[in-house]
């Protein structure tokens, strides 16, 4: 697929992989639809993109939690780019390691509706548009965790494994249309995420976001009779 000037809506986008993912793919010249919540970082990256080459770029400062506004959102990009080529859902929340008796409820209703249920109706909602073009893609950027259980990650696990599950029936539903899906399942990577819930761990052998958005560069560029189903990143 050629980028330059395809429109590519991005979740998650002010910070972290997003942040990473949105540089990358403006120095290719794309058009670019950045959700996040904080409305000040979008603008910081919104700006950094343009230098980069970005050939249009607009921000929507939305909680993909609240689906009504989510709605909207998409009704907003849609007017402003026409249509929608590529939709990569990376937005994506921790856990604190804990045993689930542990996890309150809140947590669990936070990780499960940002991880899961929200990546699900923006792609329900962008479904539409992505089908009318003559070629498009959906990356759903997962976990590793999305692959194999791990010690103390059960509810942000299930919304992982969730959203493995989600992007296999995907692929199924989608085969005979232009629109090809692809998860990428990942190991730790050098973010803020894990600091925000006070979890620390050594960075050693984390992954550095900027070189995951050049695999996911990759993936998408690939020519037309190729495409990466599955991608897993590990140092």
């Amino acid at each position: 697929m050629k980028l330059k000037n395809k429109v590519i809506v991005i979740t998650g986008a002010s910070d972290g992989i997003g942040r990473q993912i949105t540089l990358r793919l403006a120095k290719e010249g794309c058009r670019l639809a950045l959700i996040a919540r904080d409305k000040k970082r979008l603008d910081e990256v919104c700006k950094e993109a343009k230098k980069l080459g970005a050939a249009d770029i607009h921000v929507y400062s939305c909680d993909i939690r609240q689906t009504n506004k989510l709605k909207t959102v998409i009704q907003s990009i849609i007017s402003d780019f026409g249509a929608v080529d590529i939709l990569i859902n990376n937005a994506g929340i921790w856990q604190k390691l804990s045993l689930l008796d542990e996890i309150p409820s809140e947590v669990i209703d936070d990780v499960i509706g940002t991880n899961l249920s929200a990546l699900i109706h923006i792609t329900r909602l962008l479904l539409p548009t992505l089908r009318t073009r003559d070629e498009a893609a959906i990356i759903n950027v997962t976990s590793k965790s999305g692959v194999m259980a791990q010690e103390g990650q059960s509810v942000y696990t299930a919304s992982k494994y969730g959203v493995q599950g989600f992007t296999e029936v995907l692929k199924v539903d989608l085969k005979n249309t232009n629109v090809r899906v692809a998860g990428v399942y990942q190991s730790g990577t050098n973010t803020k995420m894990f600091q925000k819930t006070g979890d620390i761990f050594s960075i050693e052998n984390f992954t550095n976001p900027s070189d995951l958005a050049n695999v996911i560069a990759y993936m998408l560029s690939s020519p037309e009779k190729i495409w990466l189903h599955d991608v897993r990143v590990e140092k």
